[in-house]
């Protein structure tokens, strides 16, 4: 069988993910299967992937219909060739696939499927490797983005309509009607949002993707939910404060003026030591959902990375592992101070692309 290389590995899995997003219940396997199956026919040969992924992806009638327009619609702005010898039927409609009503003029409905789906494959592409005129489409994607805070039980009582009986106010509403009967009142332990420490590698090795990564932090910040930034280089950097601006330009150049470290060495160890005895163990670490966004290199011995990430652990509610490399199809977690580090780490994702900063967002927000 022959190997599908990284870039189209990444335009096939973002088409995968678009199918599921639009109801077909498409699976990491399924996934596997497609990619293995384009790659046996050939990527040259359209129809050969078109009815791949119908053979891998769909179980229903219903699939069926979904995947012709989501595959005309993804596709639409790649082919440059003919269309598969059993082609999907047109799309003349964008209602199916995105928030604007369709038009009745075919034309103009075309171009507005075919702007839905540069979109999409913008939503999948590696923000590393984007051009200038991308990035500026990129940031206003980042808008779409609507974090939500983990929630936790907290120790104050709210009353509800099921739970634990309250005893104090059903005898209170009992001596109000003079010993009459009345419903029992109940109670539960009210729930609050959890603290979220989002620590980002700002160093050499993660200039591709730190202004992305401070746009995700801007976007959590701007929830009111309680979130912490820090930034992570030679040195450890509290970054929060300049990411309060409401525009996230001006936000982005606040928290560049504070960085001393941007896009130098790395010291993962020493910073996240340092973040551990200032701020971790008595307050901010505590009980939280700690993101770590790096690619893992260090220059100290990883087994220091790995002990530092094992005092984390102890202390934080979840630590979660965002690193760009495990977008990529090709990707193996095999160096060294990954390798260090996953023994704790409770969730490992990728965090290269629009698409998956919006995963992550899930991710936090289930945490």
């Amino acid at each position: 069988m022959t190997a599908v290389s990284r870039s189209a590995a990444e335009i096939l899995l973002g088409f995968a993910r678009t199918l599921r997003a639009a109801g077909v219940p498409v699976t990491a396997d399924r996934e596997r299967f497609f990619l293995e199956a384009a790659a046996t026919v050939g990527l040259a040969d359209q129809a050969g992937v078109y009815h791949a992924g119908r053979a891998t992806m769909c179980s229903t009638p219903a699939d069926l219909h979904r995947y012709d327009l989501v595959y005309e619609a993804w596709f639409s702005a790649l082919r440059a060739g003919h269309h598969p010898r059993t082609a999907p039927p047109r799309v003349v409609r964008q209602a199916p696939l995105g928030d604007a009503e369709g038009e009745s003029n075919a034309e103009e409905s075309e171009s507005v499927t075919a702007r839905a789906s540069a979109t999409e494959v913008l939503r999948h592409r590696d923000v590393a490797n984007l051009s200038p005129a991308e990035r500026e489409r990129l940031h206003r994607l980042f808008a779409t983005l609507n974090p939500r805070a983990p929630l936790k039980r907290s120790h104050r009582q709210t009353s509800a309509h099921r739970g634990v009986v309250d005893a104090r106010r059903t005898l209170r509403d009992s001596l109000r009607r003079l010993g009459e009967p009345g419903p029992l009142r109940h109670r539960r332990r009210a729930t609050r949002p959890r603290r979220v420490v989002l620590l980002l590698d700002v160093s050499g090795s993660m200039s591709g993707y730190a202004d992305a990564l401070l746009r995700l932090a801007h976007r959590f910040v701007g929830t009111g939910a309680p979130v912490e930034v820090f930034t992570l280089g030679t040195r450890l950097t509290h970054i929060t404060r300049a990411l309060h601006h409401r525009d996230a330009d001006r936000a982005i150049v606040a928290a560049g003026e504070t960085i001393p470290d941007w896009s130098g060495g790395t010291r993962l160890a020493d910073g996240l030591a340092e973040f551990l005895r200032r701020w971790g163990r008595r307050s901010l670490a505590r009980g939280a959902v700690v993101v770590i966004a790096s690619d893992g290199w260090e220059r100290a011995e990883p087994e220091q990375l790995g002990e530092q990430v094992r005092r984390l652990h102890l202390v934080a509610h979840r630590v979660i592992w965002a690193n760009p490399h495990r977008g990529h199809a090709d990707y193996q977690p095999i160096q060294s101070g990954i390798v260090a580090v996953l023994p704790y780490v409770d969730d490992f994702v990728a965090g290269h692309s629009m698409a998956a900063f919006h995963d992550l967002a899930e991710v936090i927000a289930r945490a």
